[in-house]
């Protein structure tokens, strides 16, 4: 009779989430074994707060992981009659865990609406992480609300600050040293609570506190006034929708992109013109690295480790833009999305790195978007629908060419949905590639008298703002990650 093996760690939120349904399958008959990497205490603490309904037993060594090659916990590893492996699935994901419940011969234990998303990323398998000597953290507590003060260290004189900060804390490069008076006039902008924890910063939920979050900002190089951008900006990461331990877990490309809007893009000195993702303005650069530095920190998302993306983005380093509201004759963003224009808001967009879109020669708003529908269907993988958002960031030049034609933003936002779309003649090659097979799923329509599948599932998969400078007709496209509730969504928080 085939069995299940179920890996996971005691500190793993996903490994939570995962023991209703390992219960209920135990509970249809399933011969359910679980495996802890952790020591005998938290696996036995780990048990009782989690009501676990089947034995459980413990890779002290991490062996067993390391011959199964484990990359993440939780993984599900289905065993044959013969105790050979039939399959390793990782993290949590619904249809999954109903497939594998099937080929153990119970009915599905996993339903679309009993309150936890369809799937969610795990954390890295034990035997990957970084060790160190000494005592190991205590337990994860997500529900505290005040948190503890961050560690004090005493460097010797003999050790360069700025060197010794950058082996303990940087990204890569060198950051300001974190002293107890420059973090004192950090928090000197806020009235927080210093202790106050406003989030867990997955994927490893370390508490942000207002301490933590300002000594991340002074190592970023902010300034004391852009606190009242970043503990909202915290509170954003955290939105379960923005779903960062996946987007900081993938193997994808994606990063946070920070898109500021209302008056504080001019109260901070957030640039929105010509060099619109470049080093140009100190306030971009060091709001984008402060949440780099506390995703990498507090989140534990290290580029070594944890963060296991193939290619990685450069927005990794900074990745904060504002809209240049001043050279658009639509509503914002975030006027768009119900706030008031004297309101100023903060968005987060799982984003890949920028995508050019040249057009210099049509003189229509036709002519522009039709250009920018052809790099629209290459979003996420050309044969791909339907199951992946855009960000579009039109240039002051192009804006004024549709403009002019009398479209508003909702009429660019129709025409790009209803044009852009993959040929039906991409899906007839012998090794049909990704997004092939959920063809069933994908809507037919016809693109200048061709079938083609439409590319994405409703006209809001396309966000869309002006930004840039003035001079250049050339756009950008910035593909999202996976949508929707199984992935990340776009979150907006006022500043």
């Amino acid at each position: 009779m085939p069995r299940l093996l179920f890996f996971f760690q005691t500190d793993c939120p996903t490994c939570r989430v995962i023991i209703p349904y390992a219960n209920a399958l135990a509970g249809n008959g399933v011969q359910m074994t679980g495996v802890s990497q952790d020591g005998e205490a938290d696996t036995r603490m780990f048990v009782e707060q989690t009501g676990v309904a089947f034995p459980v037993e413990r890779d002290a060594d991490w062996s067993r992981s390391r011959a199964l090659d484990l990359v993440t916990v939780p993984s599900l590893v289905l065993l044959d009659d013969s105790g050979d492996v039939v399959r390793v699935e990782p993290g949590f994901d619904k249809q999954v865990i109903n497939e594998l419940a099937a080929l153990c011969g119970s009915t599905p234990v996993a339903t679309p609406f009993d309150g936890m998303p369809a799937s969610k990323p795990g954390c890295s398998s034990r035997h990957l992480e970084t060790q160190a000597d000494g005592e190991t953290a205590p337990a994860l507590n997500t529900g505290s609300v005040r948190g503890t003060l961050a560690l004090r260290m005493d460097v010797a004189d003999s050790d360069d600050l700025i060197e010794y900060c950058y082996r303990a804390f940087g990204d890569a490069l060198p950051v300001v040293p974190p002293t107890p008076a420059r973090i004192a006039r950090m928090l000197a902008a806020v009235t927080n609570d210093p202790l106050e924890v406003i989030g867990c910063i997955p994927p490893c939920y370390g508490e942000a506190t207002v301490e933590k979050i300002a000594a991340n900002a002074v190592m970023a190089g902010c300034l004391p006034p852009m606190m009242r951008v970043l503990i909202p900006l915290v509170r954003a990461l955290c939105d379960e929708r923005f779903n960062a331990h996946g987007v900081q877990a993938t193997t994808q490309s994606v990063a946070p992109l920070i898109v500021m809007n209302g008056p504080v893009r001019a109260e901070l000195g957030f640039h929105s013109r010509q060099n619109l993702f470049s080093n140009v303005a100190r306030t971009n650069s060091s709001v984008g690295r402060a949440l780099q530095l506390i995703l990498l920190n507090l989140g534990g998302a290290r580029p070594d480790a944890i963060d296991m993306s193939t290619m990685g983005n450069a927005g990794k380093f900074s990745y904060c833009i504002a809209e240049n509201e001043e050279e658009s004759p639509w509503e914002p963003l975030h006027v768009e999305l119900g706030f008031r224009p004297d309101e100023s808001t903060l968005s987060l967009f799982a984003a890949g790195a920028p995508h050019g879109i040249s057009e210099q020669a049509a003189r229509t708003a036709r002519g522009v978007l039709k250009t920018m529908t052809y790099s629209l269907a290459t979003n996420w993988s050309h044969r791909s629908c339907r199951a992946f958002e855009a960000f579009l960031i039109l240039a002051p030049e192009h804006v004024k060419t549709i403009a002019r034609d009398g479209w508003s933003k909702q009429d660019v936002r129709q025409f790009l949905f209803d044009h852009t779309g993959v040929p039906l003649r991409c899906y007839n090659d012998d090794d049909p590639g990704e997004g092939s097979a959920a063809r069933h799923t994908y809507t037919e329509i016809m693109i200048d008298d061709e079938p083609c599948y439409q590319k994405f599932l409703s006209p809001e998969s396309i966000k869309i703002i002006v930004a840039g400078g003035t001079a250049g007709k050339f756009s950008a496209m910035l593909q999202g990650w996976a949508s929707g509730p199984r992935g990340s969504q776009m979150v907006t928080y006022p500043v």
